[in-house]
């Protein structure tokens, strides 16, 4: 039996960032959110993480989001998600 992840964190970023570097990543965030693990499945089948204005179907073993919703609305064109961990979106919102 697997254990899923309670928390994690999310970096919404502009399309144009690449790599994997957390520390680029949290810098060029314009928003970050820590979610929450709510026990559910989202529509995705996925499980259901919540926060900070934040709602979004996660997979816990690749870190893919599957769904997404900021505030209720869907992504903007020109902009990203990178699941990273909580530590890492809450340093993003402190700078």
């Amino acid at each position: 039996m697997s254990t899923q992840p309670q928390r994690f964190g999310i970096l919404i970023l502009p399309e144009h960032v690449e790599g994997d570097d957390p520390v680029t990543a949290a810098d060029s965030a314009i928003r970050s959110a820590v979610v929450d693990a709510t026990g559910e499945l989202g529509a995705s089948g996925y499980p259901r993480y919540v926060g900070d204005g934040v709602e979004a179907d996660i997979d816990p073993e690749t870190r893919a989001v599957e769904a997404l919703l900021v505030d209720g609305a869907e992504l903007d064109y020109g902009l990203t998600v990178r699941v990273v961990d909580a530590t890492e979106a809450r340093d993003a919102t402190e700078t």
